[in-house]
């Protein structure tokens, strides 16, 4: 998404292209750069398509199935997981997908659960074309080694209507059933979602109207749970504009019914802003960078970072002046590139529950 998801893609590239001939790794660490080269580049006359757009987009340099949820247990707390599976090219792949290790896809995928008192985060690494990892449009299903998230049955309505959701890590595991009847979401113009004022975009859309029935399990134990999730599906061949740092993103289920996605691109001044107001029957606005202000708080010293963990969001034009606030302070995944990514409630103008992510706050705290 931005130039530190990009130093994210090529770490992790490292990753496994160790195992490669010196030419392939050569390959791979020119098609990481900033430049799209080959790759496809996001179109603003492109039309979603469904359940074609569900599925991959190998032509694309990166991509990711993002899918986060706020959850209550029958305990009365709250809790937060993530599961992504993020895809990531080493060359353009325009004719039939490759199979084998020749396959130039890398597929990476973090989990997190977080409660208010704990965080706990994995991370899986794969190669494409092996069977390890993947993705497909019909039926849907996304995957990495045992970590899934598999369309089921459905009689009408989007593949992604039903979904069953799993993951775990050393101390923690979640198995998850997600239903809805809310419609697809798309970002920007009708999908064209631009994230800088030079007009880099990506093709962006979300679910997020999920209800969440299933169980959780950390050292405390097994949990039965509920709750809300949205769905993020996005793809682009180039970061965002070399002057931008990072993002802070927020995805919130409000008490209205209404949701509302934000998000700040950093570039040392202002920062160039989008958002999209989701109505409570659904229908979706898009929000101009003008429209939406972010203001961030105190700053607190997490992990290796210093970052703020209070926000207030405000959209005047539909009457929200809200605070949010981190469930657990330390929800930080330490992961390949490390950023903070966990729920948060919603008090102000309106109450609700959501989730924050906050990229390139990776210098070093200062005692």
């Amino acid at each position: 998404m931005s130039a530190d998801l990009c130093r994210l893609l090529c770490r992790w590239a490292c990753l496994v292209l160790l195992a490669l001939p010196l030419p392939a790794r050569a390959q791979g660490f020119a098609a990481l750069g900033t430049d799209a080269q080959d790759f496809v580049v996001p179109d603003p006359a492109a039309t979603l398509a469904f359940p074609a757009d569900h599925g991959p987009h190998p032509d694309f340099r990166i991509e990711w199935w993002y899918l986060t949820a706020n959850l209550t247990g029958l305990d009365g707390r709250a809790y937060g997981i993530q599961w992504t599976l993020f895809r990531s090219a080493l060359r353009p792949e325009p004719g039939p997908v490759a199979t084998g290790w020749i396959s130039p896809q890398i597929w990476m995928a973090h989990a997190a659960l977080t409660t208010p008192d704990a965080h706990y985060v994995a991370e899986r690494l794969s190669r494409g074309g092996i069977g390890t990892a993947g993705a497909t449009a019909e039926p849907f299903s996304a995957w990495i080694d045992d970590w899934h998230m598999t369309g089921l049955p459905t009689t009408q309505g989007d593949a992604l209507d039903r979904l069953d959701l799993a993951a775990s890590g050393a101390q923690f595991r979640y198995d998850l059933r997600l239903t809805t009847k809310g419609p697809l979401v798309a970002h920007g113009d009708n999908g064209y979602s631009v994230k800088s004022p030079d007009g880099r975009a990506s093709h962006y859309y979300s679910q997020p109207h999920y209800t969440v029935t299933g169980t959780i399990e950390t050292p405390e134990g097994p949990q039965e749970v509920s709750g809300t999730a949205w769905l993020d599906r996005e793809w682009s061949s180039q970061p965002l504009a070399e002057d931008q740092a990072g993002w802070d993103w927020v995805a919130l289920t409000l008490d209205s019914g209404d949701r509302l996605m934000a998000a700040q691109l950093r570039d040392g001044a202002d920062g160039y802003r989008i958002g999209t107001w989701i109505d409570a029957r659904g229908q979706a606005t898009p929000l101009p960078s003008d429209a939406i202000t972010l203001t961030s708080g105190a700053v607190t010293d997490i992990g290796p970072a210093v970052l703020p963990l209070t926000w207030r969001i405000a959209v005047p034009d539909k009457g929200v002046d809200v605070e949010i606030t981190a469930l657990y302070p330390g929800a930080w995944m330490a992961t390949s590139t490390a950023y903070w990514e966990g729920p948060v409630t919603v008090t102000g103008s309106h109450g609700g529950r959501g989730y924050l992510e906050m990229t390139g706050y990776d210098a070093p705290a200062e005692n």
